[in-house]
């Protein structure tokens, strides 16, 4: 990747489908991801292996990946919360997934009911047999800026979290804003923090945009060397714990952000806000991409062709 190449990983069809409140079918999840695909996105989190009890939008996850089967150059990934998880992604073939960690005790406990140093230790088998199988595994750092539960987050705790995942085999680090309260201040601070312990080249920011601020906070990261972010299309999602929160910053702000300063994300921003039209008519939502509405109202470029 050269220095002016940014690099997008779309998190809507897990999560951002997984925080709305509609289930959508198997075929409209497949349809969604094909789009993204189309539009020049070429990592995609295309679904969980988790109970589809306690998140019910991520059922059909196994038939969701088989439909889309393999295609050169694009990876379709999985979140996995144990060995099991892992185990029902690789029967479908897939060839990367993710484990999830928090920053937070607090945090940590509530989502999956361990502390942070018990989940850390429940991934070392899902590691070491993902390695096995010559499957790559990508780490997400939840709460890294601010807690729900208890507030601000130490950046040095945030670092311990990504520098264990990171020696424990995780080839990228994703840091998450996971209810959007950081600043670029924060951010940079973060960044920082993190670089003492892990190579800016394996550290990824994943910002949500509550209070408006996910966008600033990804050009403080690009300032500081970060070249790959998470983004949502049509910024899908929100967190349960954090009542009101909004999705992942949009994928169109990100790719407007950066194309506009002469970074190449290698994506259509005009089919991109095609794919946003689609998902949030399934999702009979209004889009939360302000990017996408001012495009629409000033030149009337989508038409909602997709089925």
């Amino acid at each position: 990747m050269s220095v002016d190449a940014v690099r997008l990983v779309e998190v809507g069809p897990r999560d951002g489908l997984q925080n709305e409140a509609r289930n959508l079918s198997v075929d409209t999840r497949v349809a969604l991801v094909e789009g993204l695909v189309a539009a020049g996105l070429r990592t995609i989190e295309a679904g969980a292996f988790v109970s589809s009890r306690w998140v019910p939008q991520m059922a059909g996850t196994d038939q969701v990946l088989r439909r889309l089967g393999q295609r050169p150059g694009v990876a379709y990934t999985a979140l996995v919360p144990n060995l099991q998880g892992l185990e029902a992604a690789l029967a479908v073939g897939c060839r990367e997934v993710a484990v999830f960690a928090a920053a937070s005790e607090a945090f940590s406990h509530k989502n999956i009911n361990c502390s942070i140093d018990e989940s850390l230790e429940r991934f070392r088998p899902v590691l070491v047999k993902a390695r096995e199988a010559g499957v790559a595994v990508r780490g997400y750092v939840s709460c890294v800026l601010g807690c729900p539960f208890s507030g601000d987050v130490s950046v040095s705790q945030a670092a311990r979290v990504a520098s264990a995942l990171y020696e424990m085999g995780c080839y990228e680090i994703s840091l998450g804003d996971t209810i959007g309260v950081g600043t670029p201040r924060a951010t940079a601070r973060l960044i920082a923090a993190c670089v003492k312990e892990v190579p800016i080249g394996a550290l990824a920011g994943h910002f949500h945009d509550t209070y408006g601020m996910a966008v600033a906070n990804v050009q403080a990261a690009l300032e500081a060397g970060v070249r790959v972010f998470d983004s949502s299309v049509s910024g899908l999602g929100g967190c349960p714990y954090s009542p009101g929160a909004t999705g992942n910053v949009a994928t169109e702000e990100l790719v407007y952000l950066l194309e506009r300063q002469g970074m190449d994300t290698g994506v259509d921003l005009e089919q991109l806000i095609e794919v946003g039209v689609f998902i949030d008519s399934q999702l009979q939502r209004t889009g939360g991409s302000r990017v996408a509405k001012a495009m629409l109202a000033r030149h009337a470029l989508i038409r909602p062709r997709m089925a």
